[in-house]
């Protein structure tokens, strides 16, 4: 199999493995306790928070951990006080923040969208018409089914400017951009484990000093009182040991991702011409989404049974038979979005892989179009 979906998931990082075990095993205390178990397992979740903190160049009482990155996604939009104000996200988000500002409406709360060019980017000047009638404005760092990269630094300077509190989902950022600038502009900002080489089940929101939450989640103190529920601490470890990693590689990961992902796309839009199409302007070096002429859903089955693994659009809607959002907020018609496919790379992925995996492409689609749909 040729693994091409490492924007769904990443493969647990042997140090984060290590590093995780020992709270696993012998370290397993309740972080809330006062006897020993519980005082090692509470420094080595202080040890965690330090370090995803001095990564993000933020303080350690504004790093809160979380289930993931959805959950982070939903406590930002539906319990920052001030979107009580208003909320503005894009069109592109991931789901977690499109359903969260949803149900922030039905609970009574203006919600307002924010339009992108056909390139996939957000633009400053979207944000002309917030008056201090919008207190929270939210835009991810890097759209998780094209790459597109948004302007982070200008938007949340847009929305401060416009008395609006900044939220960046950075979740597809952590492997490919500079977290220290991306923090630095944002007033909270939300991060996954399981993308940068982290156990599944684990993330991050940080909420500046003084900006005003509600819990999410009740049912006990931890997290400063703002979210109830046990904390991973084996996670923690995990996800604090891997983000570190990945920081450290990120220069590399950079290189070779842009590199095989170059060799990729070429080779399939050497073989396929007009028939392909690459999407999105400027993106992460990472993920490639293609738009097949004629594409549909089936062609995603036919590359797995080739041996292949990637995406139609974001693993989270992978079952769903909707278009996707992302491209049709882009200009596409309902059917180019549905005949979107996305192949992400990871820093395991091989020149021999990206070639062969083009060719399962090329030859997929042949197939497919040659009237086997």
């Amino acid at each position: 199999m040729i693994y091409l979906d490492y924007a769904a998931t990443t493969p647990l990082r042997s140090e984060a493995l290590e590093a995780m075990l020992p709270y696993l095993r012998e370290d397993f205390g309740n972080p809330d306790s006062l006897h020993m178990l519980g005082r090692r397992a509470a420094l080595a979740l202080q040890d965690a928070r330090d370090t995803i903190a001095a990564i993000l160049g933020v303080k350690s009482a504004e790093v809160y951990f979380t289930a993931g990155g959805t959950e982070a996604d939903n406590w930002a939009v539906r319990c920052t006080k001030a979107a009580e104000r208003g909320i503005v996200v894009s069109a592109i988000e991931h789901h977690a923040v499109l359903e969260a500002a949803q149900l922030a409406s039905r609970e009574g709360r203006t919600v307002r969208y924010l339009p992108v060019g056909r390139e996939g980017a957000v633009s400053p000047d979207a944000l002309a018409e917030i008056n201090g009638d919008a207190g929270l404005v939210g835009v991810m760092a890097v759209n998780n089914e094209t790459g597109v990269m948004q302007p982070v630094a200008q938007l949340a300077a847009a929305a401060h400017a416009r008395g609006a509190l900044f939220f960046s989902d950075c979740v597809q950022a952590a492997c490919s951009c500079e977290l220290k600038p991306l923090a630095a502009v944002c007033d909270l900002l939300s991060l996954s484990a399981h993308k940068v080489g982290g156990p599944k089940g684990v993330g991050v929101l940080v909420i500046k000093k003084g900006v005003r939450m509600s819990p999410l989640i009740a049912g006990g103190e931890q997290e400063r009182g703002l979210r109830g529920g046990t904390v991973n601490v084996a996670g923690a470890v995990g996800f604090a040991k891997a983000l570190l990693h990945a920081v450290r590689e990120r220069e590399d990961f950079v290189r070779h991702t842009q590199a095989m992902r170059a060799r990729f796309e070429a080779r399939v839009v050497e073989k396929l011409g007009d028939a392909v199409t690459v999407d999105g302007g400027r993106r992460a070096p990472n993920i490639s989404h293609l738009t097949f002429a004629g594409g549909g859903p089936a062609l995603l089955g036919r590359m797995d049974l080739k041996g292949l693994a990637c995406s139609a659009g974001a693993a989270c809607a992978a079952h769903s038979t909707l278009p996707s959002h992302v491209m049709t907020a882009m200009g596409r018609t309902e059917d180019e979005a549905r005949a979107g496919l996305r192949f992400s790379f990871g820093l395991q992925t091989t020149e021999t892989e990206a070639l062969a995996a083009a060719e399962i492409v090329v030859g997929s689609y042949r197939n497919y179009i040659g009237g086997n749909r």
